[in-house]
Parts: C-alpha cells; sequence; structure tokens
C-alpha cells in the first residue's frame, strides 16, 4: 500500500468529509414550478416526465425532467387538488379534495391542453382523501367516513368511470379519519393489494384488503394518534408484505416521537421503526428498483432507508409535501408555495 505525508493523508480525509457533507446537503436540486400553489400531488411516470396538482385547480407537468408546465384546469381555479395519477405524458386523473362537491376527479388525454370532469362527491358530508393505481386501468379511491363508514370506489377503465363500493370492514372510530395531505393516505402493491391510513382516533390504523377493496381488516400502528391533527398520514409497499407507515402531528413539525412502524406480514402487525429526520411526516415511498429503499418527507424534511425502515439516514430538512421517484437516482418532491425539488443526490440502492 503505498504511503504518503500525514499532513496530506489528514488533508485528503477532510476533503472526502467535506465532499460527503456537500452532497448530503445537496440532495435536492430546486427547480422552477411557475406557481406559487400548495403543491400535495405527484405522479413520476420516468426519469423524464412527471405531474404535480396543488390549490386553485393547478397542475404541473414536465416532459423532460428540467422543465415545468404549470396550468390551470378550466372551472377547477376554488378546487385544491390533492393527488394526481399520469400514466404517461398525455393522460393523467386529477383529485380535488374537500368537503362535498369539493371533492371531484378530471381527467386530460392530451396532456393538459384539455380536461374533462369525470365525478363529483354527492355525499354533503364527505371529503376525498386519495387514489392509487395497480395498472393503467384499475384503480381505487377513498374517502372520510360517511355514516361511520369509510366511502371507496374503483375504476376499471383508467379512471374514465367510477362505481361505489359497498366493502365491507371499513367501519370508522368514533373521530377517525385520513389525510388528504400527499395523495399517498391510500397504497397499492402487487395486483390485487391495497391500505388505507388513517388518524385522529384514539389509535392509528392502517387498513389491508388483499382483494382490490371488497374486503378490509383493520391493524392497530405505535404511531401516535388521540387528536385531529395526528395519526398515520401515509403508507408504502414495495411489494404485498412489506411496508412502511408514517405520520406524526402536522401542528408541530419537530415532534419528537414515533413517526414510523415496518410491516413484513402486509400490515397484518406494525413495529415502531422512528423516522430520520425527526418530526411530522406526511409521506413514504418504495424507490421502483431498490429493494428494502423508500424515502419519507414531511414538514420535518426528508430521509432515506436502505433496509426496511430498521435504520434511516437524514436526506435534507426542507420542508415538503410529497415525493416520488421512477428509480434510485431520479425523482421529486413538492411542496408549499410551489416548492419544487429534483433529487440530486447519490442513487438510492
Amino acid at each position: 500500500m503505498p504511503s504518503f505525508p500525514r499532513s496530506r493523508f489528514f488533508l485528503t480525509v477532510l476533503a472526502t468529509l467535506f465532499a460527503a457533507g456537500a452532497a448530503s446537503a445537496q440532495s435536492w436540486q430546486a427547480q422552477t414550478s411557475g406557481t406559487t400553489a400548495e403543491l400535495r400531488g405527484l405522479s413520476v411516470v420516468s426519469s423524464k416526465v412527471a405531474w404535480a396538482c396543488g390549490t386553485k385547480g393547478t397542475v404541473l407537468r414536465t416532459l423532460d425532467g428540467a422543465h415545468w408546465q404549470a396550468m390551470q384546469v378550466p372551472g377547477a381555479d376554488k378546487i385544491d387538488f390533492r393527488d394526481i395519477q399520469a400514466f404517461d405524458a398525455d393522460t393523467a386523473v386529477a383529485m380535488g379534495a374537500g368537503p362535498g362537491e369539493a371533492s371531484r376527479l378530471y381527467r386530460t388525454l392530451d396532456g393538459g391542453a384539455t380536461w374533462t370532469p369525470i365525478a363529483t362527491n354527492t355525499y354533503a358530508d364527505g371529503f376525498w382523501d386519495g387514489m392509487a393505481f395497480w395498472d393503467k386501468n384499475n384503480g381505487i379511491l377513498f374517502g372520510d367516513p360517511v355514516k361511520g363508514r369509510f366511502q371507496l370506489y374503483v375504476t376499471s377503465d383508467g379512471g374514465a368511470t367510477w362505481r361505489e363500493v359497498e366493502a365491507e370492514g371499513l367501519d370508522a372510530l368514533p373521530s377517525e379519519g385520513a389525510f388528504a395531505a400527499s395523495g399517498t393516505c391510500i397504497a397499492v402493491a402487487g395486483t390485487n393489494d391495497a391500505w388505507i391510513a388513517t388518524g385522529g382516533a384514539a389509535h392509528s390504523r392502517v387498513f389491508h384488503s388483499g382483494d382490490r377493496g371488497r374486503t378490509w381488516r383493520a391493524a392497530t400502528t405505535p404511531i401516535p394518534a388521540g387528536a385531529a391533527a395526528k395519526g398515520v398520514f401515509s403508507s408504502g409497499f414495495a411489494n404485498p408484505k412489506e411496508g412502511i407507515a408514517v405520520g406524526g402531528d402536522y401542528k408541530d413539525k419537530v415532534l419528537e416521537g414515533v413517526n414510523g412502524a415496518r410491516t413484513e406480514d402486509g400490515g397484518a402487525t406494525w413495529t415502531a421503526a422512528p423516522v430520520q429526520p425527526a418530526g411530522y411526516m406526511s409521506v413514504v415511498v418504495p424507490v421502483p428498483g431498490a429493494p428494502k429503499t423508500y424515502v419519507a418527507a414531511g414538514l420535518a424534511g426528508s430521509g432515506v432507508t436502505r433496509d426496511g425502515g430498521k435504520r434511516w439516514t437524514v436526506l435534507d430538512r426542507t420542508p415538503v409535501n410529497t415525493v416520488g421517484f421512477a428509480d434510485a437516482a431520479s425523482g421529486w418532491a413538492v411542496g408549499p408555495k410551489g416548492l419544487l425539488m429534483k433529487y440530486s443526490g447519490p442513487a438510492l440502492h
């Protein structure tokens, strides 16, 4: 092994540490969004194509991964888009969240040049929370309880039409609800499995369905609830068995405590898995192509685990609402006041 003077050795070590610190500090690179809307929905199609959405009927799209076009859906200027599902550069479904008819869906087939209203919540006391798709045709949407039961809808034609499902096992506890904070309070994996994350009640829970929403079973998680602002805000699954749930208290972004949990049995049982950075987390997503790797984020910042949630590393402390990845090296984050960032750190695997 070649030797060199001790001073050179220390300089090399310091340079290496500085470079590592710089890389950590630059995990996300700001991009121009062209809007000041609060952004909460994000759908990543590829390393080049992604869509985002937010308040005042705002939708964003990129076709090259670098430049974004901001648009407003006609007639939706008072709609708060909290979730969006994109299938390619031209096709997307945007979900508005709010009381009663403020919860609605719009669909575009031409890259946002035109939008078609496709569904409206008919329950005055309803409130849609999120949607997810197993494939380009089959998807699921759910909302807060109406008459003590969570709302549930499914589509089999890419979101063009939806039908309500009288599902078994979706009875809500007193004060229980979901959080339309990131579009990820509902998650899917495989071809049939789905999960719903809740809070607000005495206990936080995650509901699991193995038959595309017809029947559900709820499991309690170690993430604290007991107040309207506390509970599980998101879950993400790499496969039908392994997943992570995150949450906290959105009124206290740096509150210490259990803000994450992990499961290896499809959500039947959950083990505490505190996420770093500590504090409120609104989203967790599996990273495609990187087994056991997840990114969690929220107003406390963002972190990554490469072992299914056992250990976490801080990526950044910039407050965000949601994240999404195309692969281990390509992803975005969106947040308050039009915040838009692209992942620029080392590959997450």
